[in-house]
């Protein structure tokens, strides 16, 4: 047969060809769903257009539709658009999901869809899931949420409950990143090889499932010739001291490491699996470089961190925030929560300040004090200008500070000597800025 004697599936040819969908996809969506070159005419340019009512932009739905012809087919692919809504309530672009698929990925949008309802119902947070699709997007586009169900379901293979299992996730929200994952699973069968008994794989995965998804372990076999003990001699070692487990087993070289970041190996473990949500790469010089940086263990760090997150700035802004300051963390979450209220309820600046200038959160409390009292003076006096940067104020050495903020008015040198002695002898009575306001 000659070609043009099909008019409807050339009309529909032209009409893809047209909207902008490459020529090179044309055969294997033929192949695939003969039916879209089947359509009467201008059906297949409404449907094109009605992913554009959702909300989509023309490219991104060409890449949609040459990834995923199948949306082609019938109506508005009702899965997909519930996909795109959940996008949309987590606070991401409906736009963003054509970064996530490839011409190489098969993709179920239902299954998906059960994914992020699963996801919800386990307890997971917008937040949390945001952040774990804008990481991870492996985890819902590389089988299409596949892996969240083998782990759940091994986990209730082992024996666990329903309900320690959702307790489980909740606890370890990063254990469904992609290398988290694949981590946990070797943990996992390294146990069984060593003929570990169910029970104590319970207890082991209960009480340390995130370090079994922090670290890449060796092999049973590499193990046990590296000790020098039989299987059921390292079974037993690990079953009284699990965190002697990852010491030993761990491809990274927590034995020297220990000795720079803690002489505790379980300080140190806990450690680096709070600087591995942060972005820290295992076993490398910026991981050895913050073990020394960070002072505390790895649960004062995260509530520090968790009390950067509860007053209002977003998890990846704190990230950004603690890698441009390390020492916000060395604060204790009293101070933070001092420092933070005293910025935006006394001092008059909203709490993004801080990201313009982290080196708020490492200053005295004293030196805040005194120099933002005078600064609020002179501003009342119409000797300043309004709502000067953190930096100006808090930065600058003391002489350059006496040039610009307190010699500026004649009465100025009086009032820093009267600010410095009362406010040195009334630390902690809410200092002079609760009267005069910036």
């Amino acid at each position: 047969m000659f070609l043009t004697d099909d008019s409807v599936m050339l009309e529909n040819f032209r009409v893809l060809r047209d909207y902008g969908i490459p020529r090179i996809k044309m055969g294997k969506m033929y192949k695939e769903f003969r039916e879209i070159f089947e359509y009467d005419y201008g059906i297949l340019t409404s449907k094109l257009k009605a992913y554009e009512n959702l909300g989509l932009s023309k490219p991104i739905i060409i890449k949609l539709v040459s990834c995923c012809p199948s949306l082609l087919v019938g109506g508005v692919d009702a899965e997909f658009a519930a996909v795109l809504e959940w996008f949309k309530e987590l606070g991401m672009e409906k736009d963003e999901i054509g970064g996530f698929v490839s011409g190489k990925g098969i993709y179920d949008w239902g299954r998906m869809l059960d994914t992020l309802d699963f996801l919800d119902r386990v307890g997971y947070t917008d937040e949390q899931l945001h952040n774990l699709l804008k990481t991870n997007p492996a985890l819902l586009f590389q089988g299409s949420g596949k892996k969240v169900y083998v782990l759940f379901g091994r986990l209730l293979k082992l024996g666990l409950k329903m309900n320690e299992v959702y307790s489980l996730f909740m606890q370890n929200p990063h254990i469904l990143s992609v290398k988290c994952t694949k981590n946990f699973f070797k943990a996992l069968d390294f146990l069984f090889d060593i003929a570990m008994q169910t029970e104590d794989i319970v207890h082991i995965v209960s009480t340390r499932m995130e370090l079994m998804g922090s670290y890449s372990l060796k092999g049973p076999k590499t193990v046990c010739r590296e000790l020098n003990v039989k299987r059921d001699e390292l079974c037993q070692i690990i079953k009284e001291d699990p965190l002697k487990w990852f010491d030993v087993a761990s491809k990274s070289k927590i034995q020297s490491s220990i000795q720079v970041a803690s002489k505790d190996p379980s300080t140190f473990l806990e450690k680096t699996v709070f600087l591995s949500r942060l972005g820290y790469l295992e076993n490398s010089d910026e991981m050895l470089k913050a073990l020394k940086q960070f002072r505390g263990r790895g649960d004062q760090l995260q509530e520090r961190f968790d009390c950067l997150v509860n007053a209002g700035l977003d998890s990846n802004v704190v990230k950004n925030v603690i890698k441009q300051a390390p020492m916000v963390l060395n604060q204790s979450k009293h101070l933070l929560e001092k420092k933070i209220d005293c910025l935006t309820n006394w001092l008059g600046y909203p709490l993004e300040s801080v990201v313009a200038f982290p080196a708020y959160l490492c200053y005295d409390m004293e030196r805040i004090n005194q120099r933002f009292s005078m600064y609020a003076w002179l501003r009342e006096r119409g000797a300043a200008k309004s709502m000067l940067s953190l930096s100006t104020i808090l930065a600058c050495s003391d002489a350059r500070f006496v040039k610009y903020f307190v010699l500026v008015h004649p009465e100025g040198p009086a009032k820093w000597d009267s600010l410095k002695n009362s406010l040195n002898t009334a630390f902690s009575s809410h200092f002079e800025l609760e009267h005069v306001r910036v």
